[in-house]
């Protein structure tokens, strides 16, 4: 599934561009086995082992902060002068604001001022898909949550999507820097989902214990019979 990015020709110097979702800096950093104290000492496997994590973190494209932002005091600042847009209603902003009211009631209500992240990409899906715009997927060490919308993007490819966000660390002071992920862009088919609710048989019953006993007997079953 292509995903197709567009900025204006006036800010493309500018700006760092969306990227292919992958796992961040702490995650590549992080060793492949740590000793576990509630374990007695025992050797065990940090992340780093676990595919449906890494295939979270990697899932879509990434759409990245513009420039950088200094938060003291209460206030986001920037340093930030892209050039006067004459053909296009294009904000020079790269931050901007929801009233708090118009989350009242929501479980996600705050006092404080709802931040937006703008964005100065339109972003084009092929026929047929949509794309799922959430906070980046396992990254609680950013100071703000970005809420989630999904966007029919094979529709709507000339426009800008914007993301509202909670700042959910109200003592956090310094930088954000350029660059930082402020959005992760998932393609979803637009098709209504079907449930089935059943109870398992016993066929079912087996199949899934000797998936279980697998994945207990074996390291990396998981990514080797099952992830596609």
């Amino acid at each position: 599934m292509k995903i197709t990015a567009r900025c204006h020709p006036a800010l493309e110097p500018l700006l760092p561009k969306p990227v292919p979702a992958s796992p961040p800096a702490w995650l590549r950093a992080m060793p492949s086995e740590v000793a576990a104290e509630t374990l007695g000492g025992a050797d065990i496997r940090t992340l780093k082992h676990c595919p449906p994590l890494i295939d979270a973190l990697s899932l879509g494209v990434l759409i990245p902060l513009a420039t950088d932002l200094e938060i003291a005091g209460g206030e986001i600042a920037w340093d930030w002068d892209p050039p006067i847009i004459e053909d296009a209603p294009i904000s020079r902003a790269p931050v901007g604001v929801h009233a708090p009211e118009q989350a009242a009631h929501a479980p996600f209500a705050q006092e404080g001022l709802i931040v937006k992240f703008m964005n100065f990409w339109t972003l084009e899906t092929e026929p047929g898909w949509s794309l799922l715009f959430t906070h980046p997927l396992n990254r609680p060490d950013l100071p703000f949550e970005t809420l989630s919308g999904v966007v029919d993007a094979d529709a709507f490819q000339d426009g800008y999507v914007h993301f509202p966000a909670l700042w959910r660390d109200p003592l956090f002071e310094g930088a954000i820097a350029k660059g930082t992920p402020i959005a992760q862009a998932i393609p979803i088919r637009r098709a209504e989902a079907e449930l089935a609710v059943k109870k398992m048989t016993a066929e079912d019953v087996a199949a899934s214990a000797a998936v279980q006993e697998a994945l207990e007997a074996e390291r990396g079953v998981y990514r080797k019979r099952f992830r596609r």
